[in-house]
């Protein structure tokens, strides 16, 4: 990207002055001085998508533009990115902050700073139409070595399938969610992924399914339940914090709950998703 032209000022100093505020910490006032704030989602329906007209939808971003508007943001530009690649770029300040409903996982607070959970929802299995395999949760995987189950690359249900006996030799890791159909038709017997996530794709499909009823893996003696939230750099506390304090008043109005509900979630989810605390997900309890 060539420098800009600025009056009285060299081009080096300019590149100097960009490289020191990139370096720091992004403020709120950061934030409100330039007129926008960047947000990363995955194009994972019904989680966090782009729309054909370009803007932004899904249970993430709608939350995200409501709360943002809260706190005083005018403007968010989206950008999509491969799931695998979010926290990479979120720590590379591609963007400021990500909105795909990522599961808080103990390994991810270790990268990122989360916010209070935004949804909670369980798992789920895409197989071949009548399910010839007869899967209904994910260790019967483990049961037959020579069964495949794909994911998405830097999704957390790899971590549910390792923890029931699932081998990685029996794993085709996928770089996004639109790859799944294709590959349960072609070359894996199952996709591995959120329950809605999963409703979506099997949607109108003629050669797939979603397994039903679906028993979500237990690990730890606990049934899995995911809780997704919005990430942060850690450094940018202050962001974080002033979207975070923003949220939980959100998610105590009828808005808050008519956009999860219009995306499919239940009543028991949402009420699951504001009953835990970040400080509890990021430990492991």
């Amino acid at each position: 990207m060539p420098f800009l032209k600025i009056a009285g000022v060299s081009t080096f100093a300019v590149a100097v002055a960009i490289g020191l505020s990139a370096a720091g910490a992004t403020s709120l006032k950061d934030v409100k001085d330039q007129g926008y704030i960047r947000v990363a989602t995955a194009n994972e329906v019904p989680y966090s998508y782009m729309k054909d007209d370009g803007t932004s939808a899904g249970i993430g971003p709608d939350v995200a533009n409501a709360v943002l508007k809260k706190i005083g943001v005018a403007e968010a530009n989206w950008s999509v990115t491969p799931f695998g690649t979010l926290i990479p770029g979120l720590k590379a300040k591609r963007f400021d902050f990500v909105a795909a409903e990522q599961n808080i996982s103990p390994e991810r607070c270790k990268q990122v700073s989360f916010s209070e959970p935004n949804s909670s929802y369980g798992e789920g299995l895409l197989v071949k139409k009548g399910n010839p395999k007869k899967l209904t949760t994910y260790a019967d995987i483990a049961k037959d070595p020579s069964l495949k189950v794909a994911v998405v690359s830097g999704a957390n249900n790899i971590d549910f399938l390792r923890a029931v006996g699932v081998k990685d030799s029996q794993v085709i890791f996928i770089t996004a969610n639109a790859d799944a159909l294709a590959t349960v038709q072609s070359r894996a017997d199952a996709y591995a992924a959120t329950e809605l996530t999963v409703a979506s794709l099997a949607k109108g499909q003629a050669n797939v399914e979603q397994v039903a009823p679906f028993t979500d893996p237990v690990v730890n003696g606990k049934p899995v339940r995911n809780f997704g939230g919005f990430a942060f750099r850690p450094e940018d506390k202050e962001l974080r914090d002033a979207f975070n304090a923003a949220l939980v008043e959100f998610r105590a109005t009828d808005e808050y709950k008519k956009i999860l509900g219009n995306y499919g979630l239940s009543e028991a989810s949402i009420k699951a998703a504001a009953e835990r605390k970040v400080e509890d997900l990021c430990a492991g309890k």
